[in-house]
């Protein structure tokens, strides 16, 4: 017999005991829907997270000298990065990505608008434009700054949503065109950012954006340090990105071979890996679970196997009578039983699917069909339906075909 002959025979047969094999179908089906639906709906969430991390710009790195005094692990405070160098990084970094330099003019501000004023509080900050894409800042009202208004360093700004909350009644409205004093520059307002909280003590959202230019003219000296910022069109290139950046950055540097690096990098991907790490658990408990199922699963398929070797034991007698050998007799019942779990393990996928898109449409995320879990489920049926199937066709293939013509 070859191999469609005997996929028809497994099937005629189990529509024969259709009931017994619709049990142990489900039970299948449940087990791997249990496998492939959980892992899926993990790998849903992850990128989910992933994708609303990057719209908070965790899909970002940032460059600076090494900590002060002695830093951690007795390394010296590194050199400041000046503008030439923060410069010719961002000219020369080719990977697929945003860089944008910016400086801190000064953190203690005083933001004046005709009477009312801040405290002296409020940072301000020289930016380029690119620092709004990366940073994942959005506008509430009003725009960023033009390319002409960077490299002139025009007297305008973007403020954060406190400083519109102090001067101008919280309506964002009212400040747009507005000329404001911070410190004793004057900067006319062309953009307010929507409010983003705090994060490390260091609040955007009581912050004032300059053009680079401008308030390095202003504010910057010998000893300014500049901040240079990556973002990632995909956060999954990471890694890639930071050792190239760590590479030519130690070109910049001027480093030599075996000098230590006298500037660190910090990832703000620190949550996604920490969510990746933390599902790893999950993954290994899901998968066995799915295995504990898909055990109880083939326990009950050997079962319906024996008891149809039991049932057929007169055909098989036939059959060897005509001339079918042990490896004919063999085949055909293993083939029977990798069908029927093969059956389970795609009833088991659909359902699978279904709570995979569920779960994507709950979190307002896009749903990927998730072709390696589906694959893993395959294989792990055909692995369950030949274990199985494995003693009952021995037993069926060992029968005497004498004794079996004579079974009643």
């Amino acid at each position: 017999m070859n191999f469609s002959e005997n996929i028809a025979i497994a099937i005629r047969n189990v529509r024969s005991n259709l009931l017994r094999t619709i049990l142990t179908l489900l039970i299948i089906a449940f087990g791997i829907m249990a496998l492939v639906g959980i892992l899926t709906a993990i790998d849903t969430i992850i990128y989910s997270m992933s994708s609303n991390f990057s719209s908070m710009g965790a899909n970002s790195f940032s460059i600076s000298r090494t900590g002060g005094g002695m830093g951690r692990h007795g390394r010296k405070r590194g050199e400041i990065i000046s503008y030439k160098q923060a410069v010719e990084f961002k000219d020369r970094y080719e990977f697929p990505a945003r860089t944008t330099i910016s400086m801190r003019g000064t953190r203690l501000a005083a933001v004046r608008y005709k009477d009312e004023k801040t405290n002296p509080n409020v940072r301000l900050y020289g930016v380029d434009e690119d620092y709004f894409y990366v940073k994942a800042y959005e506008l509430d009202k009003g725009r960023v700054f033009s390319n002409n208004e960077i490299e002139n360093g025009s007297p305008k700004c973007i403020v954060g949503s406190d400083i519109v909350d102090l001067l101008f009644d919280n309506k964002p409205e009212k400040a747009l065109d507005k000329v404001i004093s911070v410190g004793t520059v004057k900067y006319k307002v062309i953009g307010i950012l929507k409010s983003k909280g705090s994060q490390m003590n260091d609040s955007g959202d009581r912050a004032v954006y300059a053009p680079l230019i401008n308030v390095k003219g202003h504010y910057g000296s010998a000893n300014t340090t500049y901040y240079t910022e990556v973002g990632l069109y995909d956060a999954m290139d990471m890694d890639n990105a930071t050792s190239a950046a760590i590479g030519l950055f130690r070109n910049v540097r001027g480093l030599k071979l075996g000098q230590e690096d006298d500037f660190q990098i910090f990832k703000s991907d620190g949550l996604i890996d920490m969510l990746k790490e933390n599902t790893f658990t999950i993954r290994m408990a899901t998968i066995a679970i799915g295995l504990i199922t898909l055990i109880g699963a083939a326990i009950g398929l050997m079962n319906i196997m024996l008891v149809s070797v039991t049932e057929r034991t007169r055909e098989i007698g036939i059959c060897k009578a005509i001339g079918a050998t042990r490896e004919n007799i063999l085949t055909q019942f293993i083939t029977e039983s990798i069908v029927i779990s093969l059956l389970g393990g795609l009833v088991g996928i659909f359902f699978a699917i279904i709570v995979g898109l569920l779960i994507s449409y709950s979190m307002g995320g896009s749903f990927q069909i998730p072709w390696a879990w589906i694959t893993l489920g395959l294989v792990t049926c055909t692995i369950v339906g030949l274990i199985s199937g494995l003693y009952p066709a021995l037993k069926a293939a060992r029968l005497d075909p004498i004794e079996s013509l004579r079974y009643e």
